[in-house]
C-alpha cells in the first residue's frame, strides 16, 4: 500500500466505515457538498468529514447536521460561533486551542474579524443551509 502526502486544506478527508480514511477531491466550493454527499451516502450517519478552512471573513449562511454532532477546534486566531439552542441563541469565541460541539440540529454560524484555522470533524449527513 503507498500513502502519499496531502494538505487538509485543500483536501479534506472521509472517515468512513470499516476504519477508512478517503481523501476527498480538493474543496472548491458549496457545491463540492453535494458531490462528497453522493460519494459518501452509503456510510450513512456514521461517516464523518474531516476538514480544515482557514477563514477571513464572517459567514454568509447558517448551517446545522441534524443527523449527528459536530466538533469545532480554532487552531488558530479567532472565531465567534453562535448556536440557536432552544434556549436562545448562544454565542462564544473560540481562541485558539479552544473547541466545542455544536449539537444535532443547532442551526450555528461565525463571525470573523481578521483570521480563523479552524477544524472540524462533521456528521455530514442531512447539512443544511439558510441564509443569515
Amino acid at each position: 500500500m503507498e500513502t502519499a502526502v496531502f494538505r487538509i486544506e485543500e483536501n479534506p478527508v472521509h472517515l468512513g466505515l470499516g476504519a477508512k480514511v478517503l481523501v476527498q477531491e480538493p474543496f472548491t466550493d458549496m457545491s463540492w457538498y453535494e458531490r462528497y454527499s453522493e460519494r459518501t451516502a452509503s456510510d450513512g450517519i456514521e461517516g464523518r468529514l474531516v476538514s480544515v478552512y482557514r477563514f477571513s471573513e464572517s459567514w454568509d449562511s447558517w448551517e446545522m447536521h441534524p443527523e449527528g454532532e459536530e466538533l469545532v477546534y480554532c487552531m488558530a486566531g479567532e472565531i465567534t460561533l453562535h448556536q440557536e439552542l432552544p434556549d436562545g441563541t448562544k454565542t462564544v469565541t473560540l481562541r485558539a486551542g479552544d473547541a466545542i460541539v455544536n449539537p444535532a440540529g443547532v442551526w450555528h454560524t461565525a463571525d470573523v474579524s481578521g483570521e480563523a484555522t479552524v477544524f472540524f470533524i462533521t456528521a455530514g449527513v442531512g447539512t443544511q443551509h439558510k441564509s443569515r
